[in-house]
């Protein structure tokens, strides 16, 4: 028989795959690798890292792209004396340490702001060639490092002059929570700038000095390491298979000190849109590192070694009773059938046909021995019909048999022992995939997780609020430019102003009766001036989507505002961040604005937690409102949830929004969940072996071989003209060989009795004669 055919291979790769697959049970049910902390705690670390990247990336390049237009839109104006430039750009954007014009005609200082700007790294290569004016970190005599943004100033008539603003590499300005700190590192390692550690320099006690020190050592170390690992390409540093952060990210774990170890979180500054977007924070080199001292969980897992080796043996026993149902009910009667069918067709018909017990082995069986016993002259056999045409007559005993073949029971046939499998496999897969290592609404979850919850929440409400101080900073830098004259060259600069700003879907112009003179993008809203009024402020309620407005006033028009809406999809791209589930923004009476997902405009939230916890966050609490995060327990399901309201400085410090994160514990890689999930896997497993070898016999033999029965008590029933005709090489097809050579012989013998009674009178007359 081929190898690749018949019965044996696919019960031979059942028992390949059931101890395979016990093997596979040993190892993930039974004891884990001992870890420092969860691999969920670790990936925290990582989005935290990742998180204050994209916040130092899109706050280094805003700076850069505000100076760019503020120069373009007074190179295109009127010449502005250089205090005036710098006196407008510091009242319109807080975010320069210093600000200094210099004629680049004699290298004299025009004007300056703030803190002194050194001019000694200003040479011909900063100025021409393909990297002018490209911003560059420069080191004080103070020892700290200064980011230099430069924007030439061109008016007709006039001497060049450039436009230099420094500013910090500080770490962005984020709840860190207690324990974690976080440091900005250059490309060889240096560390520019820390946050963190000034809460832990004011203790007193040695221990608590002692940690301080461990921790400053651990940031050192793990900060040289990430800037060399952020050095990759991001494709080759990225895990197969996975996506998400557009640059260099990953984990690092430390040392340990009095039960804790240091993990940190590292990521590189990359481009949002790297194919379609430049950054210039992205070319400087640097990297994020949120430093986070965890207590190290060695240890405390117990040992499951024998309740891994106890359900790989239940797998390995059930697996081996299965295919014994398999070898003695389907693959035994069917080699057996193969045997006498093929000492049949080679002429062998005095020995009696061993009949299989049950199922269509047996009805093939029957069919071969009354063939047999027709071929061999001796008659109607034992359960014979229709051959003789007696009525049924000579069946004898086996009438009890043949009516047992036409009984529903028999008429299962082989699919019998394929159910009786299967059952035995779905005793192992059914328990170990839904019913061992399930977790309920006891689960412990580690602190950290909700901490981090928190924290990131925080960080997104930080980051959300800089951009609508950033728009409503925009517009009012941009109605600095409208002068008295006509609407035509305003709506030219609107026009500009919206290609320039993807946050806005409208630009418009208010005068003080609030008729709209001058316009840019989609249609405007209704908008109704004051001075109580807020700059930014939500209208809209019944529509399709909420209507976000900032403004500014413009000095050249009396009781003139320059109004700019603010799409809703840009406010959902700043809350879609891994690792936080569903985020929301909600205003004062708890309807949401955006979300990181789909959502109805001004809906309320789901469940009086998350609505309690609005309230809770909206508490004043010392010099203003807190994040806070919760642990939900509801049934089975835990759910951490954080809020974090709009606090800070800018026009929208009292807008009253409140971000809103939850998201599934199910989803954390902690290891009872880990534990659940390798159990269904197991049990997914075990029910796709059972189904692709069940499946399997069914189609190459079961199937294959009910119609053989059919045909067999066809032949035995006297059909001699219907040809056999193998379609499988394999012992179903060996046996519908050895049945088309009996149908042969059937046929000859059949004609040699009819030539007889034709041949017998002339055999008599010349006897007579």
């Amino acid at each position: 028989m081929p190898l690749l055919g018949g019965i044996r291979p696919p019960i031979a790769v059942l028992c390949v795959l059931v101890l395979a697959l016990a093997g596979l049970t040993a190892k993930v049910l039974g004891p884990t690798e001992e870890a420092v902390a969860p691999k969920a705690v670790l990936t925290s670390q990582q989005y935290f890292a990742e998180d204050g990247a994209i916040a130092l990336r899109a706050s280094i390049d805003e700076r850069v792209a505000d100076l760019e237009r503020t120069a373009a839109a007074l190179n295109a104006g009127r010449p502005v004396k250089p205090g005036r430039v710098l006196s407008d750009l510091g009242r319109t954007y807080q975010k320069w340490t210093g600000t200094t014009i210099v004629d680049l005609e004699n290298g004299d200082v025009l004007a300056a702001r703030g803190e002194t700007v050194p001019l000694a790294w200003l040479d011909k290569e900063a100025l021409v060639g393909e990297r002018a004016l490209t911003p560059r970190m420069v080191r004080l005599e103070t020892g700290d490092v200064r980011l230099m943004s430069m924007a030439v100033l061109d008016w007709p008539g006039r001497p060049q002059q450039l436009l230099l603003a420094s500013s910090s590499l500080s770490v962005p300005a984020v709840s860190l929570g207690p324990f974690r700190s976080m440091a900005v590192v250059a490309e060889g390692g240096e560390i520019l700038a820390t946050a963190g550690f000034e809460r832990a320099e004011a203790l007193n006690s040695d221990q608590e000095r002692q940690e301080l020190s461990f921790l400053h050592r651990q940031m050192r170390g793990l900060a040289g390491e990430a800037a060399i690992r952020t050095e990759q390409h991001p494709v080759q540093a990225r895990e197969p298979g996975s996506r998400g952060y557009p640059g260099v990210s990953g984990t690092l774990i430390g040392g340990g000190y009095n039960g804790r170890v240091a993990t940190a979180g590292y990521a590189s500054l990359a481009s949002s849109d790297p194919e379609e977007k430049r950054s210039v924070a992205a070319g400087l080199g640097l990297t994020v590192v949120a430093l986070l001292p965890v207590v190290d969980q060695r240890g405390e897992e117990p040992d499951r070694r024998l309740f891994g080796l106890a359900a790989s043996g239940a797998l390995v026993v059930l697996g081996l009773a299965a295919a014994a149902v398999l070898w003695s009910t389907v693959q035994r009667p069917l080699l057996r059938l193969f045997l006498e069918s093929r000492r049949l067709a080679r002429g062998d018909l005095h020995r009696p046909v061993t009949v299989p017990r049950r199922g269509e082995a047996r009805r093939i069986g029957l069919a071969l021995e009354r063939v047999r016993r027709r071929l061999n002259g001796e008659g109607d056999g034992p359960g014979d019909h229709g051959a003789t045409g007696d009525g049924g007559k000579g069946r004898g005993g086996d009438d009890g048999n043949l009516g047992a073949l036409r009984s529903g029971r028999v008429r299962i046939g082989t699919r019998g022992p394929l159910v009786a499998t299967g059952v035995l496999l779905l005793l192992w897969c059914v328990p170990v995939g839904l019913l061992l290592n399930r977790t309920d609404g006891s689960v412990s979850v580690p602190t950290t997780m909700v901490n981090d919850q928190r924290e990131r929440t925080d960080l997104i409400a930080d980051r959300l609020r800089r951009a609508l101080n950033e728009a409503q900073a925009d517009l009012a830098s941009t109605a600095r430019l409208i002068g008295a004259g006509d609407s035509a060259s305003t709506g030219r600069l609107l026009d500009d102003a919206l290609v320039r700003h993807t946050r806005y879907q409208a630009l418009y112009l208010v005068a003080a009766d609030g008729s709209v003179t001058a316009r840019a993008g989609g249609e405007p809203h209704a908008w109704s001036g004051g001075r109580d009024r807020a700059p930014v402020r939500v209208s809209g309620q019944g529509g399709k989507e909420p209507v976000i407005q900032a403004s500014a006033s413009v000095p050249e028009h009396d009781g003139g505002t320059l109004v700019g809406e603010i799409r809703v999809e840009f406010l959902n791209s700043l809350l879609a961040r891994p690792g936080l589930g569903e985020v929301r923004v909600v205003d004062s009476a708890g309807l949401t604005l955006a979300a990181s997902d789909g959502f109805l405009a001004f809906e309320k939230l789901d469940g009086e937690a998350l609505a309690g916890l609005v309230r809770a966050a909206g508490f004043r609490v010392g010099a203003g409102p807190v994040e806070n995060g919760l642990l939900i327990r509801e049934g089975d399901r835990v759910t951490v949830a954080a809020a974090a309201p709009f606090s800070g400085g800018g026009v929208t410090a009292d807008i009253g929004w409140t971000v809103v994160s939850r998201q599934d514990a199910a989803g954390f890689q902690i290891t009872p969940y880990e534990r659940e999930d390798r159990g269904v896997l197991a049990g997914m497993l075990g029910l796709a072996a059972a189904l692709l070898c069940l499946g399997w016999i069914h189609l190459v033999v079961v199937r294959p071989l009910r119609a053989l029965a059919t045909s067999a008590e066809k032949l035995a029933d006297g059909d001699v003209r219907t040809v056999l005709y193998p379609r499988y090489q394999d012992e179903v097809g060996a046996v519908v060989r050895s049945l088309e050579l009996l149908r042969q012989q059937a046929q000859a013998h059949r004609h040699d009795q009819a030539r007889r009674p034709s041949d017998a009178p002339s055999a008599a007359g010349a006897g007579g004669r």
